[in-house]
């Protein structure tokens, strides 16, 4: 902040003004740009005194107390000065953000966080089922109708999609392995090329395919089930619903074969 008006001030006693919608640099300077035209209508005053008070952090009433017109412009081009270094992206979407289990963006590796998962279904008995939100990624499970667990998710990606509709577990499998992705290893179990489609990517001589691991698989339909995986905190998966490992656990021992399971978007 102090730096801020540090240079609105160096900029005022340098010839730096604010007038007729414009900002001059001086009566030696012919370099000027235009503002919006907000600032050189008078029917906007009190817009302007809102703006400068919210970039400000103050009440509006001060700035309608400063002096002159010229006070004003200080004031203005502090504001400006402040919404300029202030802007960017809403700080719930930030292009550099740590998330569940791993960095995206280039961000800093560190632990998994997980402030949404919970589990408190051991001592509640009933009917289970689970929904799932594919636009909150979580799974929500009940017993006969009492919520007793959340959980956070990463499903299908783009092209890749978790279907939505109303399914049931149909398998279950603790120790699960992928039979379609995975890595292709050689004889010593060195990875050879790593997340292969075995569909698409051609095997290397000599290798040999290593699905990936899906622990406490809950299957709901061909090629798709909930299971204890990598959540980067979006859709990354090939359609299968991954949950963080604690949570596919207590899933895994509370569902049986029949149990419902909605998905919606």
């Amino acid at each position: 902040m102090k730096n801020v008006e540090l240079i609105a001030r160096r900029m005022m006693l340098g010839g730096v003004c604010i007038k007729q919608g414009t900002i001059q640099a001086g009566p030696t300077s012919d370099k000027s740009s235009v503002l919006p035209g907000f600032l050189e209508s008078a029917s906007h005053r009190s817009a302007l005194t809102f703006f400068i008070a919210c970039a400000l952090k103050v009440r509006p009433k001060m700035i309608m107390l400063c002096s002159s017109y010229r006070s004003l412009q200080v004031v203005a081009v502090i504001a400006v000065l402040l919404f300029a270094a202030g802007c960017g992206e809403d700080p719930r979407f930030p292009a550099r953000t740590q998330y569940l289990g791993g960095t995206y963006g280039g961000a800093p590796a560190g632990p998994p966080q997980d402030s949404v998962s919970y589990w408190d279904g051991d001592s509640v008995s009933g009917k289970p089922s689970i929904t799932i939100s594919l636009r909150e990624q979580r799974a929500y499970f009940y017993k006969s109708g009492v919520l007793v667990g959340v959980s956070q998710l990463s499903t299908g990606q783009e092209g890749l999609n978790t279907p939505a509709g109303r399914f049931s577990i149909i398998q279950k499998d603790k120790n699960h392995f992928s039979s379609l992705f995975g890595d292709y290893v050689d004889s010593a179990g060195n990875v050879v090329v790593a997340n292969v489609d075995v569909t698409k990517d051609p095997k290397p001589k000599g290798a040999h395919f290593k699905g990936t691991p899906m622990p406490y698989f809950m299957r709901i339909v061909s090629g798709t089930g909930l299971h204890a995986g990598y959540l980067p905190g979006y859709p990354a998966s090939h359609g299968c619903i991954r949950m963080p490992e604690f949570m596919a656990e207590n899933f895994f021992k509370s569902v049986s074969l029949g149990t419902p399971v909605t998905i919606t978007h």
